[in-house]
């Protein structure tokens, strides 16, 4: 009786449903188990906005020790900073993250100092920062104030006409000074007609455009900077002379750079890249999209850059110094020597034909160790002004050049994103091409389909 129960064909068909159903539940729990333990995901968004960004990898998966991430927010909300915060803990073993509810736990949030709920302070070793937002940029910020314990300064030098500091008009740098606050750096403008003497507390010194000649005594001062161990970035416009637009050729400063390996020319580039127009730029805007591989540009690849009113120079090293190319205008700029008349004649044979370097870096040797001064020449200055710094990768190139030239080498890569608005653009045509087939033709085929699968059946 025994034997033909277990040969029927009910019993049978009992078992392979019961070891079916064994299988799927033992696949379902080795899949949860796996997912919960290696939390991988895939960012399909074009500017792999739901991703973390070269540079918090590059941060994170340099911690030489260990770091806590402690979340406060009501238990129930967890799980508004739990994803973010995964990523964070998936990049390194060495990251932890801990959550706490204020409610349940006021003596830990009072002595964290959380004022307000959805708040996440970063600790590594001793040294605690709180976010400034539950965003990558927040989180990344803190990890950084937490990582760079000595106050590093950049300094801004005006009196001359340069881009000013504080202005929020469209040739201001107020952007940019945002920006530099986000990475931790302080910054203040100095005036070297008054002092011609860098302060010592400057880390890095900028010189932002100057629209008039500096005197000898502030030449001599930017020099005698670099030249023991400071880091200059050095911004200068093609010396127009239309109006207005008349800036000085600055020959004193000009011939500082020129000993350091660097030779500013006297012209004016206009790129005819018709890329430039699609993306809203005009012919005295040149565009970059490919550049060399010193520290600054090694990671924009495939980002663009814009320098408007740019000039020409030829890079070299020398006895004392190590110049790197950083970039070259494209193949279909030139450069005129008109720098009196708005009127370019594209034809003329004495334009010089592109590319041409518009940027370049370099080391200097100042016979002491562990003391190069280093320098960045770029033949335009309003690509950092506010008008144009949030412009593609603009405002990651000024960055990259300041962490470089402080000796951050760490902090240089693609920033966080921003949110990207892709708004879908149609014709009425297009429009009415969309209405007619999701209103009629995707039904109609449902139906046609539903009447030919009766009409068999019957």
């Amino acid at each position: 009786m025994a034997s033909n129960w277990l040969k029927a064909r009910q019993t049978k068909y009992a078992a392979y449903a019961t070891t079916y159903i064994l299988v799927v539940i033992a696949a379902i729990v080795a899949i949860n188990v796996l997912a919960d333990r290696f939390n991988k995901s895939y960012d399909a968004t074009s500017n792999k906005r739901y991703s973390l960004s070269d540079q918090t990898a590059k941060i994170i998966k340099g911690l030489k020790q260990g770091a806590t991430i402690t979340y406060f927010n009501q238990s129930s909300r967890f799980r508004d900073g739990k994803d973010l915060l995964d990523q964070y803990a998936n990049l390194s073993p060495k990251v932890k993250v801990e959550y706490i509810d204020p409610d349940k736990n006021p003596q830990a949030a009072k002595e964290a100092g959380i004022r307000n709920l959805g708040t996440a302070v970063v600790q590594i070793g001793a040294r605690k920062e709180e976010a400034k937002s539950m965003t990558e940029e927040g989180l990344t910020g803190a990890f950084i104030r937490d990582l760079k314990s000595t106050t590093r300064t950049v300094c801004f030098v005006e009196g001359s006409g340069e881009h000013r500091l504080d202005d929020s008009d469209r040739e201001g740098l107020s952007r940019f000074k945002d920006l530099l606050a986000k990475d931790n750096y302080e910054t203040k403008a100095i005036d070297l007609l008054q002092k011609a003497e860098v302060p010592g507390d400057c880390t890095t010194l900028v010189v932002a455009g100057p629209t008039r000649n500096y005197v000898q005594p502030e030449v001599d001062a930017i020099k005698k900077y670099v030249e023991h161990g400071g880091r200059a970035l050095v911004l200068m416009d093609a010396p127009l002379k239309m109006g207005r637009s008349d800036i000085a050729d600055n020959d004193a400063l000009a011939s500082v750079l020129q000993s350091w390996g660097v030779t500013l020319n006297k012209d004016l580039i206009l790129d005819l890249n018709p890329l430039g127009q699609i993306v809203g730029l005009g012919p005295q805007v040149a565009l970059v999209t490919s550049y060399g591989s010193q520290p600054i540009v090694n990671d924009m690849k495939g980002t663009a850059t814009g320098f408007p009113l740019s000039r020409s120079m030829e890079a070299k090293s020398t006895d004392k110094t190590t110049v790197d190319k950083l970039f070259d205008s494209s193949s279909t700029s030139l450069a005129t020597t008109n720098l009196n008349s708005s009127a370019v004649n594209v034809n003329d044979p004495k334009n010089k034909k592109g590319p041409m370097t518009i940027a370049a870096a370099g080391t200097y040797n100042t016979g002491k160790e562990n003391s190069q001064g280093r320098f960045v020449v770029v033949g335009s200055s309003s690509w950092l002004a506010n008008g144009l710094i949030n412009f593609n990768g603009n405002n990651d190139l000024a960055l990259n050049a300041i962490n470089w030239l402080s000796s951050d080498e760490d902090l240089i890569s693609i920033r966080p994103k921003e949110r990207e608005d892709r708004p879908i653009t149609m014709t009425g045509a297009q429009l009415s091409w969309v209405r007619a087939v999701s209103q009629f033709l995707l039904p109609m085929i449902v139906v046609v389909a539903g009447i030919g699968v009766w009409l068999k059946r019957r």
